[in-house]
């Protein structure tokens, strides 16, 4: 005999970190995806602003990034753990970016990513979600179990 009362893997109610992590694991995938559809496969780390989506500077290399970061966002969503090292992996790597798009954003030969100024502000509201996804507070599961 089982005990019914205990929640099974699949029951377990998700966070919403887990689903912020989720979300923007999908959108970047879709924006990683349609970017292609603007910048095709040639000129890879070419640095062109005339190559935007919706006034973002891209370009293949660009979009490779936005898939992984979609792929990472969509497999780690599943737990707390996961979701909230997603969440650093965000908050760590597009800090990181935004420091270096500061950085060459006037530089053609050293700004492979072709990112532009509104790159440099999406990357840095990705790290402060990214922040917002590893520092979610944990739900205290023994009073919701009392309840």
């Amino acid at each position: 005999m089982t005990d019914s009362s205990r929640p099974t893997a699949s029951a377990r109610r998700r966070e919403p970190h887990q689903y912020l992590a989720l979300v923007i694991g999908v959108v970047y995938l879709a924006v990683g995806l349609v970017g292609f559809a603007v910048t095709g496969f040639d000129g890879f780390t070419e640095h062109d602003h005339s190559q935007t989506l919706l006034g973002f500077a891209i370009n293949p290399l660009h979009n490779i990034v936005h898939i992984i970061i979609g792929l990472l966002g969509i497999a780690l969503w599943s737990t707390p753990a996961r979701a909230r090292t997603y969440g650093w992996i965000l908050a760590v790597g597009y800090g990181a970016t935004f420091v270096y798009g500061l950085v060459v954003v006037n530089n053609p030969d050293a700004n492979v990513l072709n990112i532009n100024g509104a790159d440099n502000g999406l990357h840095l509201v990705s790290a402060l979600a990214g922040l917002a996804i590893a520092l979610w507070p944990a739900r205290d599961r023994t009073a919701a179990a009392r309840r």
